[in-house]
Formats: C-alpha cells, structure tokens, sequence
C-alpha cells in the first residue's frame, strides 16, 4: 500500500484544451508499468474540452451536475451522475458542462511509450456545442 498525500494544487485547464472555465485536479498517477492516469475535471457551466482523441480509449465517470458530450458525426448527448461515457481508441470528441450547470468528471486515460494520453485537435465551435 502506497498513500500519496494530497500536495497537488487544482490547475486551470489550458485555454488550448478547453473553451471556458476549468479546473483540474490529479487523482491517480501511478509509475509504469502501469498506463493509468486519472483527473477529476471541474467544468464551470458553458466549459467545454476541444476536440481530441485518445489512441488508448478513455472512459468518463459524471460525478455531478449535467455536461455534454459528442462524438465526431454523431448527435450532441447529455450526462448527468452515475453515467459512464467509453470514447472508443481514436474516436474524436469533446465533453464539458451544460449551459446553465457545472459538471464534474473522473477523466481515466491510459498511455504507453508508443501512445500518448491526448491528441488535442480544434476548439468545439459555440454552432456545435449549442446543437444541444
């Protein structure tokens, strides 16, 4: 058994990952061999990720409010807590709050030497993210 004391700070999202206000903070970074890492993401109500794909997958666990999510082609859907959200091996998407609500996200992604975590690509435009 390994306790690792909370001594990470909260980071602001970077403004070229995410449109609007968000915040992140470390929950799991454990050294290889293991490939997992995983955040719990605060997205102030309007906040979004951009776009981006993840050649390993990476499953989303809604903690609380109601957030947003879409895949590339596909129709914009909303979540809400309890729900779990599997972005396929390279599927391009986004994820963020709901207009008028905060949403809360445990973010699980996994990396490799060959693979990294994220490939962040264009901001979602405020025409697709208000197809909801």
């Amino acid at each position: 058994m390994h306790i690792v004391r909370s001594s990470i700070d909260t980071a602001k999202g970077p403004k070229d990952w995410f449109t609007g206000d968000v915040y992140i903070d470390a929950v799991a970074a454990a050294p290889a061999p293991s490939r997992v890492s995983a955040n719990l993401v605060h997205f102030m109500p309007g906040a979004r990720t951009h776009w981006h794909r993840h050649a390993l997958s990476q499953s989303v666990f809604v903690t609380e409010g109601v957030g947003l999510c879409q895949r590339r082609g596909g129709p914009v859907e909303v979540i809400r807590p309890g729900d779990r959200v599997l972005f396929e091996a390279n599927e391009e998407h986004w994820h963020g709050a709901a207009p008028t609500r905060l949403m809360v996200h445990l973010a699980i992604n996994e990396a490799d030497d060959d693979n990294a975590a994220v490939e962040w690509l264009s901001p979602v435009t405020d025409d697709e993210y208000n197809q909801a």
